[in-house]
């Protein structure tokens, strides 16, 4: 007698079968049709290819500026800009609260000057631009508006998306600011204001990718990001807002780990419910208000500080997932990031990594090339179909923000990581090199190291701000916001006069902590 075959689950807890066939896979519509799950376009990457965009920022503006220029000409064609935790936490270099973080985990930006450094040379109507910030992004986007506006670019030719999804910070990542409520506000003042001035600008980049990174599963990364999704558009209804308008401008941000044909699968399934979400559930009638458009990055949890060369392996393989999946842009993730920021080596491998793929691996020729596999579809329906319960569950309790603020997503991610945590302590989940395949020693790998000169330099330079401005214009613009946060307008346009007046990202945020008080989650 054979055999049984042992069971395998996916860490989503999906049973996978020994063999997939016919009766596992329904004929789908063809790509660029709702609900979309082959793909937004008919013929994706044979009209045009995802967009390289790797992620940079480190020290100060002028090495990010170096930085950007060196893989404009290595061939990327967008740029993404990392920003450092205290612009991200809505604090000045100069604050006490900064000490030790300027310019570590990304660039830091506190005026217009050092918005005006960080792009110097670099054609802001030629390139498209991607700022992940979340808490402060309006102000990072009117600066950046503002230096497009010296040089000479109107507003409405900029391209580019702004992260601005502050509900996963309260769940995933922690860089929040003002509580959940007052920040949506931010968030939905964002998106009208865009709709008038900047109508290019993708207005916010819904993001799984920071669930995942926490240790959630595929199917609660899916659920999760989507019910965030959900938020933003009541939201946005609730301002006067059309699905239809404000849907076009919506763009998402997903994690691509190490199980290519689960993530594949992924990518289909959140297509497929987004499309049916928008079209049944808020009335949107334009596909393109429908479609889920989304960037990749390969798993920054998933890459080791032992054997790094290694993590070169896995990142390949996912990006792979994420243009069979059929990302629009794509990040992949340097080999020495476990370590430290990447090293100019270690970028350019990252950067010719997504060359390869695109050039060497066929993978432009066809649209979803992996649609119709058994598997592929078995596993596209099964993703859907728990991430829609999980959106139910959401729903019952109130939606997204009353379940962050009852720790409800929070809990059920801790969860996942935990038992993902057991497993491989437990030798139940192998990764190379960390619980199996260990050698001892090897070659030494350079580390790029921050100069901290750097954070001296970047405090003198804020304060010089200060010396210099017209003080009795920064203390009105300044006063305006504040007047403003206490009223139901736009706050945008105030904050861009108080930029224009050369105060800090720093003193605006301040200004908005008095008006709206911070948000402990410890005590929430």
């Amino acid at each position: 007698m054979a055999a049984t075959p042992e069971r395998r689950r996916l860490e989503s807890g999906i049973e996978v079968e020994t063999v997939y066939g016919p009766a596992h896979a329904a004929e789908r519509e063809p790509p660029g049709e709702f609900p979309f799950t082959r793909g937004p376009y008919p013929d994706m990457y044979r009209r045009r290819p995802w967009t390289i965009r790797q992620y940079a920022g480190f020290g100060s503006a002028e090495e990010t500026n170096a930085r950007f220029r060196y893989l404009l000409e290595q061939g990327q064609a967008g740029l993404s800009v990392a920003f450092d935790l205290p612009t991200q936490l809505g604090y000045d270099s100069d604050d006490p609260r900064a000490d030790g973080e300027v310019g570590r985990t990304g660039v830091a930006i506190d005026s217009l000057e050092d918005m005006r450094a960080l792009f110097a040379g670099i054609p802001l109507g030629e390139v498209s631009t991607s700022m992940t910030i979340n808490a402060p992004a309006s102000l990072l986007l009117v600066l950046y508006e503002l230096v497009a506006e010296e040089q000479g670019v109107a507003p409405d030719r900029l391209r580019g998306t702004v992260q601005n999804d502050i509900l996963k910070e309260y769940v995933a990542r922690g860089n929040y600011i003002f509580p959940p409520r007052p920040s949506m506000r931010l968030t939905t003042d964002l998106f009208a204001y865009c709709a008038e001035r900047m109508p290019s600008w993708n207005t916010i980049s819904i993001s799984g990718y920071h669930i995942r990174e926490a240790g959630s599963t595929a199917v609660e990364e899916i659920a999760f990001t989507l019910a965030n999704g959900i938020a933003y558009c009541d939201a946005a209804v609730a301002a006067g807002l059309s699905p239809d308008d404000f849907g076009r401008r919506l763009s998402f941000f997903f994690n691509a780990h190490n199980d290519v044909f689960q993530e594949v699968a992924k990518f289909r399934a959140a297509r497929r419910l987004w499309a049916t979400i928008m079209r049944d559930r808020f009335g949107a009638t334009d596909p393109k208000a429908q479609m889920l458009r989304f960037h990749a990055q390969t798993g920054g949890s998933t890459l080791t500080a032992q054997q790094p060369e290694v993590n070169i392996v896995r990142v390949a393989l996912q990006a792979l997932a994420a243009v069979c999946g059929g990302a629009q842009s794509l990040h992949t993730n340097a080999f020495d990031e476990a370590l430290a920021l990447p090293t100019e080596h270690a970028a350019t491998i990252a950067l010719r990594t997504q060359q390869v793929l695109m050039h060497e691996a066929g993978t432009t020729e066809t649209a979803d090339p992996l649609g119709g596999s058994y598997y592929i579809e078995a596993l596209t329906d099964e993703l859907e179909s728990r991430a829609r319960e999980l959106i139910r569950h959401i729903d019952e309790l109130g939606g997204a923000v009353t379940a962050i603020e009852q720790g409800v997503v929070q809990e059920r991610i801790e969860d996942s990581a935990f038992r993902w945590q057991q497993e491989v302590e437990r030798d139940e989940r192998v990764i190379v090199g960390v619980n199996r395949f260990r050698t001892d020693g090897g070659a030494p790998v350079e580390l790029h190291r921050v100069d901290p000169a750097l954070e001296r330099a970047q405090r003198e330079r804020t304060a010089r701000v200060r010396a210099e401005r017209d003080a009795q214009a920064a203390e009105r613009t300044l006063t305006e916001v504040a007047s403003v946060a206490a009223t139901e307008a736009n706050l945008l346009p105030s904050m861009r006069e108080a930029l224009r007046a050369r105060c800090t990202v720093g003193e605006i945020c301040g200004a908005l902590r008095e008006a709206w008080g911070t948000y402990d989650q410890q005590r929430a």
